[in-house]
C-alpha cells in the first residue's frame, strides 16, 4: 500500500483488510473513506489519499457517516516504527497531548514542539495538535452514539476545553451538529441497563455477587480478520489474577473482564469472544468508567492488551517465507501477541514469574493483589481490586509472598526504579534504551526485558533468547532460530506460533511471565 495504484485497487476492491492503513477523499464530494466504504466508487481523478484522518480533515474533507472511518482499526505501522513519528503517535492515541499537551509530548519525546510538529506534518500529513484534536472528536462520537450524556458532559468527557471548541470540532470533522449525529444514532441503545439486562453480547447476566452488573458503554472495536480470539482469552485465561481480571462463561461463550487503572480514575473493561463469530470485523466491548474522561486512554490500552491493531495479512507473508512456520500461521491465522493495559503491570508479573512455575506465579501475584491491590469503590463479580502501584511497592517488605529474599529485592529494586522514571515503560519510550535499562537492575536477565518488551512496550519484532521452549519446538520443526532475523518485523508473532505449537500445558516448568524458562539450571531471569 505504499503505491497510489496498490491503493486505488484497495479502494476499487473494497478491501477491508486495509482499514486504517490509509484513507481515501473524493473531492467532488468532500467525503473522506475507509477503503472498504460500500459507496459507489469514485473515479480515480476524484482521489487522494491520506495517511491519517486528521490529514484528510486538515485538508477540509468530512467524515463518511455510512463507512464511519473513525472506527477503523489503527495502523499496525505505528507500533512497529521505533523512530520518533511511531513513538509519536503511540502516545497521541494514548492521550498524552489532551493531559500535558504539545509540550509534554514533545518532551518525551526529546524534541521541541516545533520540530515534533514539522516531522509529524511531513510524515502523517498534521501535527500533534490536529491528530489529537480528530481522537477528542472521535471519543465525542462515540459517546454522542452511546451514552444518553448531555452534550456539555460529552464535551468535557471527551476533553475538550470548552463547549463552544465542541461544537466547532464536530461541526469540521462531521460537518454535523452533535444533535444531528445522535439523533442518527442506533433506535437500539447502546448504554446497557442498570438491572444487568445487556452485556456485550447481548445476553443478560448477573455480576455473580447476588446483584448486577452496572451501566456501561457498549462499544465495537473494530480490528482485521482473521481474529484467532480463543487463543487469546486461553493466554489470558492461564495467567488471569484473582480480584483483577476473570473469564467467565463456557468456552465459544466467554466474557474477559479486567480492571483497569487509569489517569483519572479506575474502570473495568469485559470483551465477549462471541461477538467475533458475527464476521463484521469487530469486537464487542463493555467500560464501565469512574470518570468518562479516561474513554479514549481506555480504549487505546485495551486494543493494546488485545492486539486490535494487528495486521495478520502482513504477518502471514513475512513468516510464510519459512515453510514450516508458514505451516503453522496457516494452522492458526489471525494470532495476536498480547499486550498490556499497565506496562508496570507486566514487569511486576513477569519477576514474580522467574524461575517457578505458571501455577506459582499465578499464586504469588494473587497474594500480591490482595496484600497490596488498591480496593474498588464498588467490587463487579470476581473483580474487586486494582493491581497495585509500583509506588506501594519500592518500600514493602513483600514477606507475605513467601519469595526468596533475593527475588523480593529484585522486585522492589524494579518497582523503585519505575516509580522514580530510572526505567521508564510507556508506549512512547525507546524500546532500546528500555530494556537496556531493565537489564540494568540486579536480577533482571536478557528472557525477562525481552518478555516485558513484547507485552509491556507491545513491540511486535522480540523473540525472547534462551527460551527452552522455543529451542524444543524449533528442533523438532527443523528451524534454525539463529536465523530469525528473516521474521522481522514480526518476530513477536512467530514466538507466540512457536508456544503454541510446543503446547506447553499449565503447571510446567514456566516463567510467571508467559513460557518456559531455560533448562539450563536457573531461568532467564534469575538474579545476576
Amino acid at each position: 500500500m505504499t503505491t497510489e495504484r496498490g491503493r486505488f485497487e484497495a479502494v476499487a476492491s473494497r478491501d477491508a483488510r486495509f482499514d486504517g492503513a490509509f484513507f481515501f477523499a473524493v473531492t467532488t464530494t468532500g467525503i473522506y473513506c475507509r477503503p472498504s466504504c460500500p459507496a459507489v466508487r469514485p473515479k480515480r481523478e476524484n482521489i487522494r489519499f491520506f495517511a491519517t484522518a486528521a490529514a484528510a480533515n486538515g485538508d477540509g474533507f468530512r467524515a463518511c457517516r455510512r463507512c464511519r472511518p473513525d472506527a477503523v482499526p489503527g495502523c499496525a505501522d505505528w507500533n512497529v516504527r521505533a523512530d520518533v513519528v511511531g513513538r509519536a503517535m503511540r502516545l497521541i492515541s494514548d492521550g498524552v497531548v489532551d493531559r500535558e499537551g504539545v509540550v509534554g509530548l514533545a518532551a518525551r519525546l526529546g524534541y521541541s514542539p516545533r520540530q515534533l510538529n514539522r516531522q509529524l506534518t511531513a510524515e502523517v500529513g498534521a501535527g500533534p495538535q490536529a491528530l489529537a484534536r480528530v481522537r477528542r472528536a472521535h471519543a465525542a462520537r462515540t459517546l454522542l452514539a452511546t451514552s444518553d450524556l448531555p452534550a456539555a458532559d460529552v464535551a468535557f468527557a471527551a476533553g475538550f476545553a470548552s463547549v463552544r471548541q465542541f461544537n466547532d470540532t464536530i461541526r469540521t470533522v462531521y460537518a454535523a451538529t452533535p444533535g444531528e449525529l445522535r439523533g442518527s444514532r442506533r433506535a437500539t441503545p447502546a448504554l446497557t441497563r442498570p438491572d444487568g439486562a445487556a452485556r456485550p453480547d447481548g445476553a443478560a447476566r448477573s455480576d455473580g455477587a447476588g446483584g448486577c452488573e452496572r451501566a456501561g458503554l457498549l462499544l465495537r472495536l473494530g480490528y482485521r480478520p482473521p481474529f484467532e480470539i480463543a487463543a487469546l482469552l486461553d493466554f489470558l485465561g492461564r495467567r488471569a489474577l484473582a480480584g483483577v481480571e476473570e473469564i467467565v462463561g463456557a468456552p465459544g461463550d466467554r466474557v474477559y473482564r479486567r480492571t483497569l487503572r487509569l489517569p483519572r480514575g479506575h474502570g473495568i473493561a469485559e470483551v465477549a469472544e462471541r461477538s467475533v463469530a458475527d464476521g463484521d470485523g469487530t469486537l464487542a466491548c463493555r467500560l464501565v468508567l469512574s470518570d468518562l474522561r479516561d474513554l479514549g486512554v481506555a480504549v487505546a490500552r485495551l486494543r493494546c492488551l488485545l492486539d486490535l491493531d494487528a495486521d495478520p495479512l502482513a504477518v502471514a507473508d513475512r513468516l510464510a517465507t519459512e515453510p514450516t512456520l508458514g505451516e503453522l500461521v496457516r494452522t492458526r491465522p489471525g494470532l495476536r501477541t498480547p499486550g498490556a493495559v499497565d506496562p508496570h503491570e507486566i514487569a511486576v508479573r513477569a519477576v514474580l514469574g522467574q524461575q517457578v512455575s505458571l501455577l506459582a506465579a499465578q499464586r504469588l501475584g494473587r497474594a500480591l493483589v490482595a496484600a497490596r491491590g488498591e480496593p474498588l469503590p464498588t467490587p463487579s463479580g470476581g473483580l474487586t481490586r486494582l493491581f497495585p502501584r509500583v509506588d506501594d511497592l519500592a518500600g514493602a517488605e513483600l514477606g507475605e509472598l513467601g519469595m526468596p529474599a533475593a527475588r523480593r529485592e529484585t522486585l522492589r529494586t524494579l518497582a523503585g526504579s519505575l516509580a522514580e522514571g530510572t526505567v521508564a515503560l510507556d508506549v512512547g519510550v525507546d524500546r532500546d534504551a528500555a530494556q537496556a535499562a531493565l537489564l540494568s537492575v540486579r536480577g533482571i536477565g536478557p528472557w525477562t526485558a525481552a518478555y516485558i518488551r513484547m507485552r509491556a512496550l507491545g513491540d511486535p519484532d522480540v523473540l525472547p533468547p534462551g527460551d527452552a521452549a522455543l529451542r524444543s519446538v524449533a528442533r523438532r520443526h527443523g528451524l534454525d532460530l539463529r536465523r530469525s532475523t528473516h521474521w522481522s518485523p514480526w518476530r513477536s508473532y512467530a514466538t507466540h506460533q512457536l508456544w503454541a505449537a510446543a503446547g506447553t500445558p499449565a503447571g510446567t516448568s514456566t516463567t510467571g511471565s508467559g513460557e518456559r524458562t531455560s533448562q539450563t539450571g536457573a531461568g532467564e531471569g534469575t538474579a545476576r
